[in-house]
């Protein structure tokens, strides 16, 4: 087994940037896991950390969210174009397992308070609490049609993946409050668009954007971990 200069065994860290409301996000959630899986099988003494980096495409959605098919119609202008990008994003997510059910969508959320509860569950539980979580509520939106801008339903998704009820409402609860001292703020200066997610950031040094398929995310990691034994 390799060792670090100090003894350790190897560790490569791994940053996801992504929004719930990304379809592409939770593509390359998936190639990712897959990604891992074929990794830990190479390289059993290397360490992987993931950190889930909360990067809100729409901040200034209402906190109630809007109309999901009026937005995307009025967004790529007409119904014909629409129905061509599911299409792609569908088909996309056959090689990931996914099944998009956009159909089944009523509301595009503000997707604050659901990166806050992932922030709670990151600092109540383990990685894997966080992951889990982050997988029901990308599951919830684009599978079910839920609205995870909702604090009920945010509220029983985490206690489904082992958050506790008491804490769980008493964070949410205090979420509309900090959303609207965010808005106060964003409306003091033009709003900067926030794009390019899911981007993925190995060791801090080297980056894969878009939805990667899963051979090119783990010829990342590999990369990443071979760079760095090279480096003097």
């Amino acid at each position: 087994m390799e060792r670090n200069s100090n003894g350790a065994a190897p560790a490569l860290s791994i940053d996801v940037f992504f929004d719930f409301i990304c379809p592409w996000c939770l593509i390359g959630s998936r190639q990712l896991k897959a990604a891992m899986s074929r990794f830990a099988d190479l390289r059993a003494d290397v360490k992987v950390g993931v950190r889930w980096r909360s990067c809100e495409l729409l901040p200034e959605t209402p906190a109630g969210g809007v109309d999901y098919q009026a937005f995307y119609l009025a967004r790529l202008g007409s119904a014909e174009n629409v129905a061509a990008r599911r299409r792609q994003v569908r088909e996309a997510g056959k090689s990931a397992g996914i099944d998009f059910r956009f159909e089944r969508i009523g509301v595009l959320p503000n997707t604050a308070a659901a990166h806050a509860l992932v922030a709670l569950a990151g600092d109540a539980g383990t990685g894997a609490l966080r992951a889990d979580l982050i997988e029901s509520l990308f599951t919830a939106y684009f599978m079910k049609g839920e609205d995870i801008g909702d604090l009920a339903v945010l509220e029983e998704r985490a206690v489904e993946c082992g958050m506790e009820r008491g804490s769980v409402r008493e964070h949410l609860a205090g979420w509309y409050g900090r959303f609207h001292r965010a808005m106060d703020r964003r409306s003091q200066k033009p709003s900067q668009p926030i794009g390019g997610v899911p981007l993925f950031v190995f060791d801090e040094s080297f980056a894969v954007s878009g939805a990667a398929s899963a051979e090119a995310l783990l010829d990342a990691m590999l990369r990443s971990v071979r760079d760095r034994r090279q480096s003097p």
